[in-house]
């Protein structure tokens, strides 16, 4: 599974693209785990100080936005990117 990262996350991950193993039947959060296992630098800037996903990180399956209790399959790809601002 592979996971898009975006702005400030993917220079807190070092890169903009990783991929996690997770097990069939797995969650969002599951995957979520993954990544922040491989990434640890990651959980600083998307979780908050109760573990969890920072309000305004948005986190997306294929395109859509999704609850961390939704299932994932081998080849969905996850994103993850701050609130975008313009001008």
């Amino acid at each position: 599974m592979q996971w898009k990262l975006f702005a400030d996350l993917a220079e807190a991950a070092g890169e903009r693209t990783v991929t996690v193993d997770v097990d069939a039947g797995a969650t969002v959060d599951d995957a979520l785990d993954a990544l922040l296992t491989t990434k640890p630098a990651l959980a600083e800037r998307a979780l908050n100080e109760d573990g969890e996903l920072r309000e305004h990180v948005n986190l997306l399956k294929n395109g859509e936005s999704v609850d961390g209790d939704a299932t994932v399959d081998a080849g969905d790809e996850l994103a993850l990117f701050p609130p975008v601002s313009g001008g």
